[in-house]
């Protein structure tokens, strides 16, 4: 499976991004899709999945009603929306498919990272 992720950029604190990361090679729809991210300095983190079975998803505390998970099966491409972004938000975001839920170590293919920076 390859992962294109797309759509970061510089954004003003109070701002919103979509990230997108197109996904080939695989079956989309049976895998759980996942975005993390990391900052400079700091450990990758768990940010928000789309779980393939029941569409349910699930997010980092941090960004919990902030950021939205979304998926399109027929297009192979999950989305993350990004609203109100704060200065801490800013890291590069991976998407990530054929794990489970947040635990990124279950993760067996990556897309390249994405660069998201927030100015204050």
């Amino acid at each position: 499976v390859q992962l294109q992720a797309s759509g970061g950029g510089l954004v003003q604190a109070g701002g919103s991004l979509r990230l997108s990361c197109a996904a080939s090679g695989g079956t989309f729809s049976s895998y759980d899709m996942a975005w993390f991210r990391q900052a400079p300095g700091k450990d990758r983190e768990f940010v928000a999945v789309s779980r393939w079975s029941g569409g349910r998803t699930y997010y980092a505390d941090s960004v919990k009603g902030r950021f939205t998970i979304s998926r399109d099966n027929a297009k192979s491409t999950v989305y993350l929306q990004m609203n109100s972004l704060k200065p801490e938000d800013t890291a590069v975001y991976y998407c990530a498919a054929g794990g489970v839920g947040g635990n990124q170590a279950l993760y067996d293919f990556w897309g390249q990272g994405t660069q998201v920076t927030v100015s204050s």
